[in-house]
């Protein structure tokens, strides 16, 4: 049996998320100045808004849940977003090619996490007319 998921901080996706989110943010610290307004800035707001997304999709998923997954697709876009992001900063030398790669492969597995969610809440949705959410 798995455990009561509680929270957001409760789901893997949102663990592993926030996770990479904090070592790319501390990794563009050192990106040259002239990145700090750009592409630094950038992948700091894109890597924080797939747990900004899930926080604020998980609060309405009682009341709502086209919002929920209106929320989980925003997110799944910031997954994809940071995938090409992180290529301009392997191939302009930001960030090493393998930690870049491994960061891209962690970002496939958080967006196909977050497309299980959704599949997962279109079926439930599609088997009932008004889902008990």
């Amino acid at each position: 049996m798995e455990p009561a998921i509680r929270s957001v901080e409760d789901l893997e996706v949102f663990r592993r998320a926030y996770a990479v989110s904090l070592e790319i943010h501390k990794a563009s610290l050192r990106f040259p100045s002239l990145e700090q307004h750009a592409l630094a800035d950038q992948i700091r707001r894109a890597s924080k808004s797939i747990c900004a997304n899930l926080a604020e999709g998980f609060s309405r998923q009682r009341r709502s849940a086209v919002e929920y997954k209106r929320f989980i697709l925003m997110a799944i876009g910031s997954a994809d977003e940071m995938q090409v992001w992180l290529c301009y900063c392997r191939d302009l030398g930001y960030v090493e090619a393998a930690k870049a790669d491994a960061w891209r492969a962690e970002y496939q597995t958080i967006a196909r996490m977050l497309q299980g969610i959704y599949s997962s809440w279109s079926k439930r949705q599609s088997r009932s007319p008004t889902p008990d959410l």
